[in-house]
């Protein structure tokens, strides 16, 4: 039997279920029925109730069960002999007339719209590029020393460097009151690393141990401690300790200890620049992607379903609420966050989603099992252990398919890429990496 499918809007339509009203009144019988023979009631033994109590008891419960059953399962049956494309749960409302000995329903749903990209020759797109530099390893090299640094203490008559770890005593007061945060005993920083703002650091680099000084602090508007954003303290600070910073030689003894086999400097600075090629491999390939994104929605054409938009907009602000709860928030379950911050961004993603899947279908850039393996195999390589890391993504699906997911936007990339006018660019490894 054809499907009647009327249009209400640009993907909103409407069918008409009908259900013989006999065929659920024996569904609920049968139902009830097996239900009488496993519940318990007072009064009466197992598998003895009444039929009749039973229907008293649980005949609503059973009988909306059954409906939405019925009505799920029809709407299912117009909807595939229509070959509609459903985005999002329909609305159900039963209509007060209907045909002789049948139960009528009005079912409100969207569908999915049709997908226009445009030629995608035309596109630009800039694609970036980037070089580990021996620079680079050099400054990882630095950080690898920092993290193994030992302190030493400074002579007495020795003011206070760059980099040197100080123990300090502070008090701040503004206006002449004390203020919350604004003292501490013994509280150890490293000068220059911008641990403490600036004008503290200022004024202690150059002191001597046991030497006080004071000085005005000026906090930032955009503080993070509200009650002195903004405002001006006098600090009262006494250095106690100056400790100088060693950093350990770049020799085989640190090439061992930072795990590497052969024990020589070359095979350190070989080990770090396959890590920061890895690194520079992801980066790129996130920037890139990103700007082929971009470029794919500027081609599309497309109306955005509602409903689906609703459900990203839905698991964003659940996304706020549980990132707020994990900092603390008190009520964060109540918080009030409203839809129209994350409208823009839900919208986006919902356009990107159907577009994506529309040049995924249309192109068979599904992710084949050789690329998944491969990309597991490549995340895994970084770690200790890389087999367990493997063993670890095969053993649960959601994370097989997360994998999956970046995969299929990985092909996506090269596919656009490979058709679009793309203009390359070499960026610089601290600019890939945000540090200039």
């Amino acid at each position: 039997m054809a499907v009647n499918v009327e249009t209400l809007d640009k993907l909103e339509r409407k069918i008409t279920l009908t259900l013989p009203a006999d065929a659920i009144k024996s569904e609920v019988d049968s139902r009830l029925k097996r239900l009488a023979r496993t519940v318990k009631m007072d009064g009466f033994r197992p598998g003895k109730v009444p039929i009749n109590v039973v229907a008293q008891r649980y005949g609503y419960s059973v009988h909306f069960e059954v409906m939405n059953d019925k009505v799920g399962e029809a709407f299912a049956q117009a909807a595939n002999e229509a070959k509609l494309r459903v985005a999002g749960q329909p609305k159900i409302t039963e209509k007060e007339e209907a045909p002789e000995g049948q139960l009528a329903f009005d079912a409100v749903f969207e569908v999915f719209p049709e997908v226009k990209i445009g030629d995608l020759a035309t596109a630009e797109v800039e694609k970036l590029a980037a070089q580990v530099s021996e620079e680079a390893i050099d400054k990882t090299l630095d950080i690898l020393r920092k993290q193994r640094r030992t302190f030493a203490q400074r002579p007495q008559d020795s003011g206070a460097q760059e980099g040197d770890r100080v123990t300090v005593d502070f008090e701040g007061k503004i206006d002449g009151e004390p203020f919350q945060g604004g003292k501490a005993s013994d509280f150890q920083f490293l000068v220059g690393e911008g641990q403490m703002l600036k004008e503290f650091e200022d004024a202690v680099r150059g002191m001597k141990s046991g030497e006080s000084k004071t000085f005005p602090l000026a906090f930032p508007e955009d503080y993070h401690g509200k009650d002195v954003a903004g405002k001006t303290a006098d600090f009262m600070v006494t250095v106690k300790k100056i400790e100088a910073a060693r950093l350990p030689e770049v020799n085989e003894e640190l090439a061992k200890s930072l795990g590497i086999a052969e024990g020589t400097v070359e095979a350190l600075r070989a080990d770090i620049k396959k890590n920061l090629e890895r690194e520079v491999r992801f980066r790129l390939l996130a920037r890139n992607k990103q700007a082929v994104m971009d470029a794919l929605v500027a081609k599309a054409e497309l109306d955005l379903p509602r409903s689906s938009v609703q459900a990203e907009l839905d698991r964003m602000v659940e996304g706020a609420r549980a990132d707020l709860k994990q900092r603390g928030v008190k009520d964060a379950d109540k918080a009030p966050i409203p839809d129209d911050l994350f409208r823009p961004q839900a919208e986006r993603r919902v356009r990107l989603g159907l577009v994506v899947a529309e040049l995924v279908r249309a192109n068979d850039l599904q992710a084949k099992p050789e690329q998944v393996r491969a990309h597991v195999e490549e995340l895994a390589a970084s770690y200790e252990k890389p087999a367990e890391v493997v063993r670890w993504y095969y053993g649960d699906n959601r994370r097989l398919a997360e994998v999956e997911a970046v995969v299929i936007e990985n092909n996506v990339t090269e596919f656009v890429l490979s058709r679009a006018q793309v203009k390359d660019k070499e960026v610089s490894f601290d600019e890939l990496m945000g540090q200039g």
